[in-house]
């Protein structure tokens, strides 16, 4: 009987043969392709990941100088045998193992440089245009460089040693992966002059990866100072390097990119003159502190200064120029950040040992603010740099910061001023450290800076002129000193860390208040320049007086004024001397009560500032202002004034009030001002019937008294600036326990009874007639003055000031703050006959440091006729 067959599946054929479903012929190679393609794809992974490791392997390559050789070196007598050349033919072999067969190695655009530093002699500099290439083994390159310069001594071929280096860019490249270069130097030193001979170099640091875009630094590099110098620019990774040969040492800079901080200066064989202990980004920097509108006092937010954008201005034999620019975007960088755009330049000249620093500040209709501080610090190394001296008579060895962290300083009554109990050396415990017992006003802040003594090296800060700083001449900022321990970041920028500081302030609300912080409405424009400032360094021998490093800094400090308006900023934001007009003039002075005519304001100052009131010059924060001192006629020339709209100010010593001349001064481009004879007539109603003190708007001819034992600056002991002792506000109480002072002015002597109070004696009185009271405050510290006559309290007082003042002079050791007058009209009906008592009352007392500081007192009689 026949079988049935089965069904064939329904998948494929049946093979009747077989008696079985027929297989498909593709399925093998359907699996062996699949397989393949598995092991091609496993196999150009395994290749990539080689790849990456090898090219990742290859950036600490195998690189190293394996010889150098000097085959001619010789001194040849030219015309004379007083002239002298050095003649140079030098060749730089080296070569570089590479072993990754991945990786090509490129050596290009290489710079060799020879110096001889007996002679400070810059023998050559060769730009090596051409590269060795190769894959893998042994690259060899020959550099050649030839020179001559000119030497006056003789020389003994024997005594020549050569420094060589060689810098330039280390590269690897491989097929599809992106270019990465490292800068690398190689430096050759003390090279003997025998020909032919192999000297051996010191090898070359592994180069160190680079860094992300946003934290790369740069280096500007100078060859040595001579007459056949030239300059080179090299723009590296890491760091641009400003290098230069001074006197007796080499002088490099090196500033982060695109940041703009000063993280290193060698020189004089100090690795680095800043202070290593702190990081790169707060050892040479700008900050600011600005506050937004509705900020109360001078708080505010800290702002380290960090460049986004750098740009090379210039690149010449004879200068050098970097801009590092921190831009502002009022969608991004609102609330962030100040409202304006700081320009921070550094700038090296052939031949000067130092670096010039100017800041362009700029603003255009952007957010309101206000700026309490702006300043540019330098940390110095801490234990090298411990002399500080910033005037004749204001110098000395000075503690380390260390000295003023607890256990071994005591804070006292507010953070900067603290008691050495327990210092590193021991001649200063029982010292007070305080910043502020070095400040200095704005006309005398020329150069300050502190000295090293081995080796004997200085480092100074010079500016050579105030005119960009707020409040005029006779405002007071801080100069060099040791940094306090603490200090809240919302107060202010000037000592927040730790360190030996040289600091240059161009806006400051100290000893004013928050009436000179430069504040800025909503839209409102705005363009400054801060500077150019000098940091400049010298050296001497170790056998000669360190006194010799201030002498020799306060010479430069003379010629730098005399260069100045400098002609070598590249911005057009700085104008130079043929831009500038000179204004000239004779100042008067008449008091129709002392002289009957008008006199020479002899020695007095006289200046332009913005237009605005008589005295409001030192309330400003935001402009130009151009000061000088009339001489023994009263003459006067304010020179380099910039263009613009200006009112005439001045003030003669030993006259109240202030001088404002009624013509507006416009000064245009080319054409010198000459505004001739003018007069001040100091504010005089009749004579004087009584007078305390000097008018000079200090209070430093009254009695100032010693100090507690217990905090003493021994500086300032028998010292002319006897006031900037600490704590001298308590020893009033100590010395009225009971009573407040009373002053007599016919027989108390205000330069050792005046305080606070006096007492006042007429023998006739014009009961119908008006009497002037002038009260001139030298400072005022959130106070308000009542003034009575002959009744104490609770009775009204005939006139009050109202809160004024912010300067917190008394508390930071200064003599003065801003000036204010008061002509206070008395009632001769409220006058005794015989004697009378005039009660000065500071009402506000919540703090120690609230109070006024007087700078002169009068009481005028009714008007009668003049001298």
């Amino acid at each position: 009987m026949d079988s049935e067959l089965p069904r064939p599946p329904a998948h494929g054929k049946y093979d009747f043969h077989a008696n079985r479903p027929r297989q498909q012929k593709g399925t093998f190679l359907k699996w062996f392709c699949v397989s393949l393609i598995i092991i091609i794809i496993l196999a150009l992974g395994i290749c990539g990941i080689v790849l990456l490791v090898s090219f990742k392997k290859a950036e600490v390559p195998h690189f190293q100088v394996k010889a150098v050789q000097v085959p001619k070196f010789s001194v040849a007598n030219v015309l004379t045998d007083q002239q002298k050349v050095l003649s140079t033919n030098l060749d730089f072999i080296f070569e570089s193992d590479n072993k990754n067969m991945f990786v090509g190695v490129d050596f290009g655009n290489m710079v060799m440089v020879a110096t001889w530093d007996d002679v400070e002699a810059h023998l050559g500099e060769t730009h090596v245009q051409n590269y060795v290439q190769k894959s893998k083994g042994v690259s060899t390159l020959k550099v050649s460089a030839k020179g001559e310069v000119e030497i006056n001594k003789d020389v003994k071929k024997e005594d020549m040693k050569l420094d060589l280096s060689l810098s330039g860019d280390l590269k690897f490249f491989s097929g599809p992966f992106k270019t990465q270069t490292w800068p690398f130097l190689i430096s050759c030193n003390k090279i003997s002059a025998m020909p032919g001979v192999e000297q051996p170099a010191q090898p070359t640091p592994a180069p160190v990866p680079a860094k992300p875009a946003a934290e790369q630094p740069a280096q500007l590099r100078r060859p040595p100072n001579s007459q056949h110098q030239q300059s080179r620019l090299q723009v590296s990774r890491q760091h641009h390097r400003l290098s230069r040969q001074p006197n007796n040492g080499l002088l490099q800079a090196n500033i982060s990119k695109p940041a703009g901080y000063v993280t290193g200066i060698r020189y004089n064989g100090i690795d680095n003159i800043l202070d290593t202990v702190n990081p790169e980004d707060d050892r040479g920097y700008w900050d600011v502190v600005w506050a937004p509108p509705g900020t109360k006092g001078t708080k505010g937010n800290f702002q380290r200064i960090v460049g986004t954008e750098f740009r090379v201005i210039l690149d010449r034999e004879d200068q050098i120029e970097l801009s590092f620019k921190i831009p502002y975007n009022p969608v991004t960088n609102a609330k962030k950040a100040a409202p304006m755009e700081i320009d921070q330049r550094y700038v090296m000249l052939r031949g000067v040992s130092g670096i010039y620093a100017y800041g362009i500040f700029e603003r255009a209709a952007w957010a309101a603010f206000g700026m309490p501080n702006a300043r540019l610090a330098f940390k110095l190394q801490r234990q090298q740099f411990k002399y500080m001296v910033i005037a004749d008579n204001r110098q000395r060895e000075m503690p380390v910061p260390e000295d003023r962290k607890k256990p071994r300083g005591q804070e006292l009554a507010y953070p900067e001023a603290v008691l050495l109990v327990d210092p590193i050396d021991p001649q200063f415990r029982g010292e007070v450290d305080d910043k502020y017992q070095y400040s200095m006003e704005s006309q005398d802040i020329r150069v300050h800076g502190w000295v090293c003594r081995d080796p004997p090296s200085g480092f100074w800060q010079i500016t050579p002129s105030y005119e960009f700083r707020s409040g005029g001449p006779n405002k007071q900022f801080l100069t060099s000193h040791v940094g306090p321990s603490t200090l809240a970041v919302s107060y202010t920028s000037c000592a927040l860390n730790k360190d030996m500081f040289g600091i240059t302030m161009f806006v400051s609300a100290h000893y004013s208040g928050e009436e000179l912080i430069p504040r800025f409405a909503e839209g409102e424009p705005w363009n400054h320049v801060y500077g150019p400032m000098f940091m400049y360094m010298n050296n001497i021998t170790k056998e000669e007086n360190i006194s010799l490093l201030w002498e020799n800094a306060k010479e430069k400090m003379r010629s730098e004024v005399n260069k100045w308006p400098y002609s070598f900023p590249a911005s057009e934001d700085f104008p130079k001397a043929n831009e500038r007009v000179n204004v000239t003039g004779t100042f008067f002075v008449h008091d129709k009560y002392k002289t009957k005519e008008k006199e020479p304001a002899k020695n007095s100052f006289i200046g332009l500032g913005p237009p605005g009131e008589a005295g409001s010059w030192q309330r400003d924060s935001k402009n130009y202002q151009f000061w000088t001192r009339t001489d023994e006629h009263g003459k006067f020339t304010l020179p380099f004034v910039r263009v613009g709209s200006y009112d005439l100010y001045g003030w003669v010593d030993g006259f109240i009030g202030d001088f404002k001349h009624n013509t507006p001064i416009n000064i245009s481009v080319g054409q010198n001002v000459d505004v001739g004879e003018v007069l001040f007539e100091p504010p005089r109603d009749g004579p004087t019937l009584w007078e305390i003190g000097v008018p000079d708007r200090m209070a430093k001819e009254f009695h100032i008294p010693d100090p507690n034992p217990k905090y003493v600056n021994k500086l300032y002991v028998n010292h002319p600036d006897r006031f900037r002792q600490y704590g001298l506000w308590e020893r009033y109480a100590e010395l009225y326990p009971k009573d407040d002072l009373v002053y007599d002015v016919n027989a108390s002597d205000y330069t050792k009874d005046w305080f606070y109070a006096q007492v006042t004696s007429l023998d006739n009185v014009a009961s119908d007639a008006t009497y002037k009271l002038r009260i001139a405050l030298a400072s005022a510290t959130n106070s308000d003055l009542q003034v009575r006559l002959n009744k104490p309290k609770p009775s009204p007082p005939i006139f009050t000031t109202g809160r004024i003042g912010n300067d917190n002079s008394i508390a930071r050791h200064g003599i003065h703050g801003l000036y204010w007058l008061y002509n206070i009209d008395v009632k001769g009906s409220e006058l005794n006959k015989g004697n009378n008592t005039l009660y000065l009352t500071q009402t506000k007392g919540v703090s120690p440091f609230q109070g006024i500081m007087y700078d002169y007192l009068r009481l005028e009689g009714p008007p009668s006729s003049p001298k």
